[in-house]
């Protein structure tokens, strides 16, 4: 080991670093303090010291950012598992209300919410993100955020940059770690909670609120460890979507519905039109059940396993604001609004008003083998399976507008069981002189295999109970990706400490079709391409409470199975794919430099990434065809820098004050592209979509006494562009991506040890802000916690 005091001075320079606000009370050696389970750092390197292990590659000397159970508990209202990382340096997750399971995207300093291919999710080493595809268009591929629940969390770890081998160039952008609880004493807890939202827009004036309920169970008798745990919850969302028409479209003329209701509004051109009426108001229903074991083979050997089923159900409902004279809803048909009229393509259909009834099904299953000698040789083997045992859509035809689609009618039924991954991992890490030597080599074998099959069919009797009719659109097509990686940390010098390391992958496709009707299928020639991506972090102790830091990486972020063959076509969008889609690769740096204030520690932290052929989907509405058309292509080249400062610290000013916050800024600049939006060189010079210039964080958490505790948090982000040619201009409106600030509440009282009760108010000051469709207004949480 290190000596003492040299340690001490680490462990007090980079423990909050490690997790935010988990400063040690003095400077001694940790060895006396083995109760501490958060990570530490030694010479800006984490180390984790007791409790459930993160599956980052702690040796790394990189940014990293965490947070403990017990700060979620106290200062987040976290009605979902991806609300943990909600004041994280630079992160965003695109969350649009409780239970999102479609659109949550998690977006980092140079990826934004439409590339949710650029980060990975893992909860105890098994993949959460779901790299079948990336973003959304007529397929939706945010994390499976739903198999872990808050109450299971017993930490959240990130790495920011592709800058350990160990990661595939899906881990451009972040790596996310959920560490869930693992009893080592019998445990049981039990939750709660209960959401209302008013929600004021256009013509919506309603309150929509959410419950959840949540049961936790565990123990560990002898070698035999278990946890269980049930959650439901029961929401209603937000209308997300809005049929609009623009002013200029309308027609001089007495023809068609006379209509009262059309909401005046804008379109991203800053064009004026009239917003209809609501749609994809979502009223969800999710059971969630995790199941983990745990044997301990030998004291140092462990074998685990966890299952976890996710069930869906969800109905998204549209209403229409139009009235004709009798006060009565219009839906269909050419309408007239103020002597303007809506007639032929224009006129009103099932398009407008999509009405979908959604059920699923999903099964994980994960398996571990592990030692953990920290001796010279330890090793562990992996593998998980993530399964659409069920996955339907129905929706209502054009043809087929409400009310008559409420209650049945012709629609179509997308199934997508038969649909997942499959993951396996060999790792092993060798220290040729133990843990005290120059020299800790970690080094393994991966390989994830994806299968997507997604079929559409048009129902002519009764879509919401009928089975299918005739093919409407086919996608079927696998992935492979093999890969080798090995990395060396090796301390060279008493405050120096380096990692060298490489990753070298095999990526195939195959299998790969489409079809939009039984006559029309298109077969795909395998593909299969070779990569290696090399890796290098440094870090220096400088001064004593100062440690600077550097890392290099190359990431090549293979084109998914969606991206390649995923052409869907549906009611209301089209989604075209490219079956010779280039790989994106990307070269990401970072300098950093830490500085310990005593309680408190500073962080800034250049960053820099340059990306060849990257891969973008991007969703454009056609006002002939009046659905959205989502097309995929490799931008050139694109260019980013940016700075981003952090602090965080632990009874600031007073005892029992902690506050952390963040800025960061980016300049993302598109500088070579041959595709277009609508004329060549349209892109060149323009800002890379979903990437803001300016966001920051800031958390003030307050423990009055053991009973009672409040925090107070903001969000900001500046303005962005949705379109690679930046020509959305408005956005504040549907398809629109505005800047927004919000400020949330939270406070907790413990009336006894078992006993919690939590208010809050996330959009604290109702910022009505949008990322392509509107966030959640103002919203109350209230929160009844009993553990044993």
């Amino acid at each position: 080991m290190f000596p003492k005091t040299r340690l001490a001075r680490a462990l007090a320079l980079a423990l909050p670093f490690a997790v935010p606000g988990a400063f040690a009370q003095d400077k001694a050696d940790p060895a006396e303090k083995p109760e501490v389970q958060a990570p530490i750092k030694t010479l800006g390197v984490v180390t984790v010291n007791g409790g459930q292990p993160t599956s980052l590659p702690t040796q790394i000397p990189t940014t990293m950012e965490g947070i403990t159970r017990e700060q979620i508990e106290r200062s987040i209202n976290a009605t979902d598992s991806e609300d943990a990382l909600k004041y994280f340096p630079s992160l965003l997750v695109r969350k649009r209300y409780v239970g999102d399971y479609n659109h949550a995207i998690l977006s980092s300093r140079a990826s934004g919410t439409g590339n949710s291919a650029r980060s990975a999710v893992y909860a105890d080493s098994i993949l959460l993100s779901n790299f079948l595809g990336n973003g959304v268009g007529g397929l939706s591929f945010p994390p499976r955020w739903g198999l872990v629940t808050p109450e299971e969390i017993e930490r959240v770890d990130v790495m920011y940059g592709p800058f350990s081998a160990a990661y595939p160039g899906n881990s451009a952008g972040a790596v996310v770690d959920f560490v869930t609880r693992m009893p080592t004493k019998l445990e049981a807890h039990a939750k709660v909670g209960y959401t209302s939202q008013p929600f004021e827009l256009y013509g919506t004036d309603q309150t929509f609120r959410a419950w959840q309920a949540s049961a936790s169970l565990g123990n560990k008798v002898g070698d035999w460890s278990w946890w269980v745990n049930v959650n439901r919850t029961d929401s209603q969302g937000q209308p997300l979507t809005f049929p609009t028409r623009l002013v200029s479209n309308g027609v001089n003329s007495g023809a068609g519905t006379a209509v009262t209701g059309a909401a005046p509004s804008s379109s991203t051109a800053n064009a004026a039109q009239y917003t209809l009426g609501s749609g994809t108001q979502y009223n969800t229903r999710q059971d969630h059940l995790k199941t983990k074991l745990a044997y301990d083979i030998t004291p140092t050997l462990r074998a685990s396993y966890v299952l976890g089923l996710w069930e869906n159900r969800s109905s998204g409902n549209p209403s229409s604001y139009l009235r004709d004279a009798a006060g009565q809803p219009v839906y269909s048909g050419a309408f007239n609004v103020n002597g303007l009229a809506y007639t032929g393509s224009q006129a009103l259909s099932g398009s407008d008003f999509a009405a979908t009834r959604e059920s699923a099904l999903h099964v994980i299953h994960g398996l571990s083998l592990k030692s953990h000698t920290e001796g010279i040789w330890d090793w562990e083997l992996a593998a998980s399976l993530y399964d659409y045992r069920r996955d339907d859509k129905r929706q209502n035809a054009a043809s087929n507008p409400p009310p008559g689609a409420f209650t049945g009618g012709p629609g179509t039924l997308a199934q997508g069981a038969g649909t997942g991954w499959r993951t396996f991992a060999a790792k092993g890490t060798w220290r040729p002189e133990g843990m005290a030597g120059p020299h800790i080599v970690d080094f393994g074998y991966q390989q994830e295999n994806y299968q997507l099959r997604y079929s559409t069919y048009n129902v002519a009797g009764n879509y919401l109970n009928d089975g299918g009719g005739s093919l409407a659109s086919d996608v079927h097509g696998d992935t492979r990706l093999q890969s080798l990686w090995a990395q060396d940390t090796w301390r060279f010098a008493p405050d120096w400490k380096a990692v060298l390391g490489g990753r070298a992958e095999r990526w195939e496709a195959s299998n790969g079709g489409t079809a939009f009707s039984a006559a029309s299928a298109l077969a795909y020639p395998e593909r299969h391409e070779n990569h290696f991506s090399p890796k290098a972090a440094v870090s220096w102790l400088a001064l004593p409470d100062t440690v600077l830091k550097a890392s290099l990486g190359r990431a090549v972020r293979m084109p998914t199975v969606s991206e390649l063959y995923g052409a869907t076509s549906t009611t209301n969008s089209l989604y075209l794919n490219d079956p010779n889609l280039r790989p994106e690769r990307s070269w990401t740096g970072e300098l950093s430099a830490e500085k310990d204030l005593g309680n408190a520690l500073a962080r800034l932290t250049f960053f820099v990434e340059d990306t060849r052929d990257a891969l973008y989907s991007q969703t454009l509405f056609d006002s002939n065809a009046l659905r959205n058309i989502s097309r995929v292509q490799n931008v050139g080249r694109i260019a980013t820098r940016g700075l981003e400062a952090a602090y965080n610290g632990n009874d600031v000013l007073t005892r029992g004050l902690d506050l952390s916050g963040s800025v960061t800024y980016a300049h993302s600049v598109i500088k070579e592209n041959d595709g277009f939006v609508s004329t060549p060189g349209d892109t060149i010079g323009k800002w890379q979509p979903n990437i803001p210039r300016w966001r920051a964080t800031a958390l003030a958490s307050y423990r009055f006494n053991e009973r009672w505790s409040t925090s107070l948090g903001a969000r900001y982000s500046g303005r962005q562009y949705r379109t690679l040619d930046n020509s959305d201009a408005n956005g504040f409106t549907y398809f629109g991506v505005s800047r927004y600030f919000t400020a949330d509440l939270r406070i907790v009282y413990k009336p006894t040890r078992q006993w919690t009760v939590a208010f809050g108010i996330d959009n604290l000051n109702n910022d009505k802000y949008w990322n392509f469709h509107p966030y959640p207004q103002r919203s109350y949480t209230a929160e009844l916690k009993w553990d044993l």
